[in-house]
């Protein structure tokens, strides 16, 4: 033991391999990668062997390996993969299809040249392999010319894939002179992209000359005999980077992928992808004149989806997060903690005071309802949408945002920032094969996520006419350029709007207010009607609270009650939405469906009374879909709490909930004391007496009609300030001089036209 010593380093053999060889020369990383295929075992399973033979029983020639086991198995292999995966990759291959011969045909094995080992050849084509790797995720701008020709392992959205086309692997050429044959492996890339079929084709023949007769081939002989040539499948998808990866002021920048063979058809536009890959460059048509210039592209190895929207493979949930069983013990528990739903809802922008109905309905949205099937092939959507619409410097904005940084999936887009194309779908042309692709807009990118848009009311007409398909059936149909296909956007939809003159007017109905149409509003689950009230507590209270928010205090944040409130982080509550919409889908109680059955029956009464009372038809209208909305809501207060069963207090939550805010604003309008019914009865006698009172062409002052109608002859302001703007509107009368002179255009419409929709 004394020579242990002496300043020497001893190595003692820790893996007893039997002959443990490096991959020095490409024979011997080929016997070594076999070896690990047939001999690698966890326990007393070989877990490659027997996968392999399962997949060829099935006919699928791939086989998944995990890198992480081929380090255990030989460090410098799994090195090698990472630093020259190009060179070892096809080895791999050739290794894997001399595993799976001599599995399926244990007789050609070592049996060279005969006509068993030509069957086994025939029998079977080359097994893919398909790495998985753990290795760190890298963002698009990491992206380097160190990385060049190495494993890369990125994340990102599928914003279009294209129609599968099949690349040669093998090409039988004829010589169209002296029909001299001739095969030729052209190398794998991006196959297609960047010239036409005959681009890598020799240009002489190259046949040796016969005795009696010349040689005479012209210049470019070769024709491919298709029939006696190879292909496989490719498919080019174009992978961005999401939306929450940009940096401010940056545009998200695109990857094109490679897929060939088991890699194609896995994925649709929305998916959201952590694609691992060989990072390469290939010659763009665009860059012909640069012979130097070259355009990075990523040859995919392994694919891993994260949404549900593809074609359901993938191995990861519905959004991509793996939880540990400490996690979801501590979620089990925060789900079972007291008051945990007020806690929730007071941590969804903590910054911001007050709102806590507003925060409560949010909540409800980040977790949505559960989805349905029904037998006939009808789907009901799960997710709740809510507008918030109100005066300025009510914190809208700062809600939206917060939604998107908390929403597991999440796009902001603002009304005029947002066309019809950029929140559903475009079609664009590819620059070389000039085929048509879909690129998928907002919606589609924020597929099981939420949108968030904001200034909603600034949109023109025809954009948010878009978004109606996507927020009820949850699909988008596109038909433009020959393409007629379905997307899906299953999103939750957060809007905020302004009302029509900016502020909320309280003398006006919430028709007049709301500037949108009815189709549009029976799509929101809630609308909040987000008055700026003066109250002089409040507002001190604000003001306190604003001021700890810029002293940089925030654990003095407090609730209106002026409790304090225990936070929950971002990234915790962004984890939690994730695992209860993996987990819990809660159903109805029979309790439940009795309560809300007959609850809607009285809503519908109490809009009914609420349209009689005031003689017209509500803006907002309660509609089937409203029922469906109370159910959603119901139903993500189960979830938020992780219970299977939607309960009567879910149920009761859910109803003050919507009567608080959607309620709230068909019921709102009506001024000085009056009812709408007693408000239209004024309208309808002044209206007679300014006919009276102003002949065509004459004119009068602000100040007179106020002094005549309101302090002489007793009329309401309110009901005379309506009067003058119906007339206005309906072009009888004419303002002038920022309203200080009202002129007659004495355009002959009779007192009842007027006043029957008002």
């Amino acid at each position: 033991m004394s020579g242990f010593d002496a300043d020497r380093v001893y190595n003692v053999s820790v893996h007893d391999l039997p002959d443990a060889v490096s991959p020095d020369t490409p024979s011997e990383t080929e016997k070594l990668l076999l070896e690990f295929l047939l001999q690698y075992r966890v326990g007393g399973e070989f877990i490659y062997r027997d996968k392999l033979r399962a997949n060829l029983l099935l006919k699928q020639y791939v086989l998944e390996i995990d890198l992480r086991h081929l380090g255990i198995f030989n460090d410098e292999l799994a090195h090698a993969i990472q630093e020259r995966p190009a060179e070892i990759l096809p080895l791999f291959e050739t290794a894997a299809t001399k595993a799976a011969r001599s599995i399926l045909f244990p007789l050609a094995n070592g049996a060279e040249g005969t006509s068993e080992a030509a069957t086994a050849a025939a029998a079977l084509p080359s097994v893919q392999i398909l790495i998985k790797s753990g290795l760190n995720l890298q963002q698009f701008r990491d992206l380097s010319a160190n990385t060049m020709n190495k494993l890369v392992r990125i994340p990102g959205i599928v914003i279009s894939a294209s129609v599968l086309s099949a690349r040669a692997t093998k090409l039988h050429l004829q010589c169209r002179a002296c029909r001299s044959t001739r095969l030729i492996y052209p190398p794998g890339g991006l196959g297609g992209l960047g010239g036409g079929s005959d681009r890598g084709l020799p240009r002489t023949c190259d046949a040796p000359e016969l005795e009696n007769q010349k040689k005479d081939c012209p210049l470019d002989p070769y024709l491919i005999i298709h029939s006696k040539s190879t292909f496989t499948d490719h498919q080019t998808l174009k992978l961005q980077e999401a939306p929450d990866m940009v940096p401010v002021g940056e545009l998200p920048r695109h990857m094109l992928l490679s897929a060939d063979r088991y890699l194609t058809g896995q994925v649709v536009p929305g998916s959201r992808v952590v694609a691992t890959g060989i990072y390469s460059t290939f010659q763009s048509a665009k860059n012909k004149s640069a012979a130097a210039l070259r355009t990075p592209y990523l040859r995919l190895i392994h694919l891993e989806v994260s949404t549900p929207s593809a074609g359901g493979s993938g191995g990861l949930n519905p959004f991509g997060v793996q939880f540990t069983p400490e996690e979801e013990e501590e979620f089990g528990q925060m789900a079972r903690s007291e008051g945990f739903y007020e806690r929730f809802a007071k941590s969804v922008a903590p910054s911001i005071y007050g709102s806590l109905d507003i925060k409560k309905a949010i909540t409800c949205l980040l977790f949505g309802g559960s989805k349905k099937v029904l037998p006939d092939g009808m789907r009901l959507r799960g997710d709740i949408n809510v507008l918030l619409l109100g005066d300025p410097g009510t914190a809208k904005s700062q809600l939206l945002k917060f939604v998107e940084k908390v929403a597991p999936i999440a796009v902001y887009t603002t009304g005029k920032g947002a066309s019809a194309a950029g929140l559903t779908a475009s079609v664009q042309r590819d620059a070389v094969s000039r085929e048509f692709y879909l690129e998928g807009g907002a919606m589609v990118l924020a597929d099981t996520g939420v949108v968030c848009i904001d200034e909603f009311d600034k949109m023109r007409d025809e954009d948010r006419v878009a978004i109606h398909e996507a927020m009820e059936q949850q699909t988008i149909s596109i038909a433009k350029a020959g393409i007629t296909t379905v997307l899906n956007s299953r999103t939750s939809v957060l809007a905020a709007a302004n009302p029509v003159w900016g502020r909320y007017d309280e003398g006006r109905s919430p028709g007049e207010n709301i500037d949108f149409q009815t189709t549009i509003l029976s799509r929101f689950d809630m609308i909040f009607i987000v008055k700026d009230e003066h109250n002089e507590q409040r507002d001190r209270m604000i003001a306190k609270h604003v001021m700890n928010i810029h002293m940089n205090r925030p654990n003095q944040n407090a609730d209106e009650n002026g409790e304090t409130v225990g936070e929950i982080d971002i990234d915790k509550m962004k984890r939690y939405i994730s695992y209860c919409k993996a987990k819990c889908a809660p159903r109805l109680s029979a309790e439940a469906q009795e309560m809300l059955g007959s609850h809607f029956v009285s809503l519908r009464k109490q809009v009914q009374q609420v349209e009689r009372d005031n003689d017209e038809r509500s803006s907002i209208p309660i509609t089937i879909r409203q029922l469906e909305a109370i159910i959603r809501i119901s139903e993500a207060l189960a979830k938020l709490t992780l219970s299977p069963v939607v309960q009567n207090h879910h149920v009761e939550e859910a109803i003050r909930l919507f009567k608080y805010s959607t309620m709230d604003a068909v019921s709102a309008g009506g001024a000085d004391g009056l009812s709408r019914g007693e408000l239209n009865d004024e309208m309808h006698r002044i209206e007679k007496e300014l006919r009276r009172r102003l002949p065509i062409g004459w004119s009068t002052s602000y100040q007179s009609l106020v002094r005549e109608f309101v302090t002489q002859q007793g009329f309401s302001s309110h009901a005379l300030e309506r009067t003058l703007f119906v007339l206005e509107k309906r072009e009888v009368i004419r303002f002038s001089g920022q309203v200080s002179r009202i002129s007659s255009l004495g355009l002959d419409i009779s007192t009842d036209a007027l006043f029957d929709v008002q």
